[in-house]
This record gives C-alpha cells, sequence and structure tokens, in this order.
C-alpha cells in the first residue's frame, strides 16, 4: 500500500501544481487513498520531495533531481511495481504498465536522468520513450530490465 500510495504522490506531483501537504491529501483521499496530513508528510520526507518556484509565483512539490542511491531504488520500486512488459519499435522504447501508473513510472525514469533517455509521453498504462537512436533505444531497454532484475 505505502508503495503504490509513494507512486500515486509521483504521479500527482508530476501532473499537478501541489504547493500544499493539505492539497496534497486532498489529491490523494480523491484518488482512494485515506490519509492523514502526517501521512502525507512522512512520505514528503521519505520520498525527499522538495518545493521548487512555479512561473509567475508560489511553488510546488518536486522530486528532487540529484537522486541518491536509497532514491533510486525508490524510484525502481515503482517501476518494478508498475511494469508490465517492454517492446522496441526503432528509436523508440513502449513500456506498458499496470493501469493507471504510466505517468508514476515515467516520470521515475525521468528522475534517473538516462543520458540515452530524450524524453517520456505517458498515458493510461503505456509509455513512449524517445531515444536518438535505435541503438540507444536497445541500450535503455537492457539497462532497464537488468534494473529490474536486479531489485528484489
Amino acid at each position: 500500500m505505502k508503495l503504490e500510495r509513494h507512486s500515486q504522490i509521483i504521479r500527482l506531483i508530476s501532473q499537478y501544481d501541489i504547493e500544499t501537504q493539505e492539497e496534497l491529501a486532498q489529491k490523494l483521499n480523491e484518488s482512494g487513498f485515506h490519509v492523514t496530513q502526517a501521512t502525507v508528510s512522512r512520505d514528503i520526507r521519505e520520498l525527499k520531495l522538495t518545493k521548487i518556484a512555479r512561473p509567475g509565483g508560489g511553488s510546488r512539490y518536486a522530486v528532487l533531481h540529484n537522486v541518491d542511491e536509497e532514491m533510486s531504488l525508490k524510484y525502481i520500486n515503482v517501476l518494478k511495481a508498475s511494469f508490465q512488459s517492454m517492446d522496441l519499435a526503432q528509436n523508440i522504447l513502449v513500456i506498458r504498465t499496470v493501469s493507471g501508473m504510466a505517468m508514476a513510472a515515467a516520470a521515475a525514469l525521468d528522475e534517473m536522468n538516462f543520458q540515452e533517455l530524450v524524453g517520456c509521453i505517458a498515458g493510461d498504462n503505456t509509455i513512449m520513450c524517445a531515444m536518438r537512436s535505435a541503438d540507444e533505444a536497445l541500450l535503455l531497454m537492457e539497462k532497464i530490465r537488468k534494473m529490474l532484475d536486479s531489485v528484489d
């Protein structure tokens, strides 16, 4: 349940400009997670979320870009929990996820800063990852496969 909630938090802060813990708790409750502000506060600390300035004023929660080993493991766990399959289409890596998890998995991939990855587009259960070449797409596919196989 905690991993699913963490995945949903990553998805929500990627999708919405969430400024407060109360707003995040409300979005989580609307998503079917029954949380208190104390739970949200712990989750924010565990995920090492930070606030960044928004264009036009205000701030919003975001995932730190300098990911340490513990944080990388959390992102890998988000991927592993949501992953269904992968396939290549030239320089595009298509990743299928559990329904509703593509956005969180794509956010996790983006935060891992793979040098081959130009960018991701996520739907409900599908992520399209663009690389500059078919060779880079194959290389990223191999990296993801090894990463998923190495996590217990």
